[in-house]
């Protein structure tokens, strides 16, 4: 399913960028979480392109390490996050999005949360269920 987002064209002045402390590379760490539940959805990166179009557009846009690109998250999905907070911490060296997620999955799996492994004191167990097949998501 596709989004019915449309970008909303904002002047921002970016030199609030700057103050940011990215890593050799360009890029911050970033923690997405659910505002309403406090849920951790998931951990991704921006580059100075990514935060600001997030800033901007009031969605999620982050960039992919694997892909070497942007990507809006939810682009093929429809499960959209939309920006309720931005945050950084003291260091400014990784971001916090609160969020609110559109449909019920974060994860590229089909699940709520990228988070859904626990370590049980022996190994990692998966502990949250697939809601939707993968190929259900990015196989239209």
């Amino acid at each position: 399913m596709k989004s019915d987002f449309e970008p909303v064209t904002v002047l921002i002045d970016y030199e609030w960028l700057d103050a940011i402390n990215w890593n050799k590379d360009g890029l911050i760490p970033v923690i997405t979480q659910d505002k309403r539940s406090g849920k951790v959805l998931m951990q991704a990166w921006m580059n100075r392109e990514a935060l600001a179009l997030t800033a901007s557009e009031g969605r999620a846009v982050y960039w992919s390490r694997s892909r070497e690109k942007i990507w809006c998250k939810g682009e093929e999905s429809g499960n959209i996050q939309i920006i309720e907070e931005l945050r950084t911490d003291c260091d400014k060296d990784s971001i916090l999005l609160l969020v609110t997620q559109q449909g019920s999955i974060a994860c590229h799996t089909g699940r709520k949360s990228c988070f859904f492994e626990k370590y049980n004191g022996q190994m990692w167990e998966t502990v949250d269920p697939v809601i939707r097949s993968i190929n259900d998501i990015h196989h239209k």
